[in-house]
């Protein structure tokens, strides 16, 4: 690893990790000098979401369980609107992407500061990155204003995630490590974190399944899903992200198991270009091909390996391939439109990754 040069920013937030971390929710709220929060989360986490207000006790400004994927811009408006009634000074966002997304939409128009309690292996508590879909489209964007101030890594509140959902959102985060592998703002540090923390899910994964209770594996997987994310926060989406950005905003594939399908094909589509991101990802992976062997785990996993199996047609090809090429985010790899089209023809139907 070349550590002659190189460039690092440390993003600003306070981390508290371990079982029960969500006991200290309150000392948090106090810590930042919000009077009332507005909790926010999905509607199948409104128990959760209802419980955690109820904690709060006066420091309680009410839940609002509206959060769904790809944050559509009515439902933040919605959510924008109804912090501004209550009279909310911060949010506390539980759940995954969709939750903390919906507490970024609102800090990016109001600066709330959000505390976010994460319950998935999103990673998107640990990023600048907001997101709001509209019109089809999903707008995507970095500031600072809307990284939480404080997270809360409970791994308890993970363990009645079912395994499904698990193993997408775990490939999901281990997505964004391996984009980080080989963006072009990468360091050594982050390299060092990408590799660990794709270790440290593909490793508690297997075991997840096996025993979705089993709390050490829990720790394991919000481990590595805490430094995956930490990756996406700190450095440029490439391929993989733009892919799943426009099969989401467009068609409003399920997040999760949208990264699932199309990481092993946008890494095939990179590795010739990226041979130090690759031999990382074999020392991570134990494989000779990382992005083989993403496809296999994902199959052993009985994760989806097909577009066409989360509702996307295949005549959505070539629109959505227009939408990547027209404005490519960075890339190892030339992104052109005969590769995409190729790529998306094999996630869709499945196919093994090929580069």
């Amino acid at each position: 690893m070349d550590v002659s040069s190189f460039s690092y920013e440390a993003l600003p937030m306070r981390v508290r990790f371990g079982p029960g971390a969500v006991a200290s929710l309150g000392d948090e709220v106090r810590r930042l000098g919000l009077r009332r929060v507005l909790v926010l989360c999905s509607p199948e986490q409104e128990e959760t979401g209802d419980r955690i207000a109820g904690s709060l006790g006066e420091h309680s400004a009410g839940v609002l369980p509206e959060a769904r994927m790809h944050v559509p811009v009515e439902v933040a408006r919605r959510a924008r609107e109804r912090a501004a009634e209550l009279g909310a000074d911060g949010c506390v966002a539980v759940g995954g992407g969709s939750a903390i997304g919906l507490g970024k939409a609102i800090a990016l128009q109001y600066g709330l500061p959000v505390i976010a309690v994460p319950t998935t292996y999103a990673g998107s508590e640990m990023t600048a990155v907001w997101g709001v879909t509209e019109g089809g489209r999903k707008k995507t964007g970095r500031d600072r204003k809307v990284l939480p101030t404080s997270v809360l890594y409970d791994h308890e509140l993970t363990l009645g995630l079912p395994v499904a959902m698990s193993v997408t959102s775990g490939l999901n985060a281990v997505a964004h490590a391996v984009e980080a592998l080989y963006a072009p703002d990468a360091s050594p540090i982050i390299s060092l974190m990408a590799e660990e923390g794709i270790r440290a899910l593909t490793s508690a994964l297997p075991a997840l399944v096996d025993n979705s209770t089993d709390l050490a594996a829990r720790t394991q997987a919000l481990y590595g899903a805490w430094l995956c994310g930490a990756c996406l926060g700190a450095t440029t989406m490439s391929l993989h992200h733009k892919l799943c950005h426009a099969l989401g905003g467009s068609l409003d594939l399920p997040h999760a198991p949208t990264h699932a399908v199309v990481l092993p094909h946008a890494l095939a589509y990179n590795q010739a270009a990226a041979p130090a991101a690759v031999e990382a990802l074999r020392r991570a992976l134990g494989v000779p091909d990382p992005a083989r062997g993403i496809w296999d785990l994902a199959g052993a996993l009985g994760a989806p390996r097909a577009l066409k199996d989360l509702a996307m047609d295949e005549q959505d090809i070539d629109p959505i391939t227009e939408q990547v090429v027209a404005n490519p985010y960075a890339n190892p790899a030339p992104v052109t439109r005969e590769g995409v089209t190729l790529l998306l023809h094999a996630a869709w139907a499945g196919d093994a990754p090929s580069a």
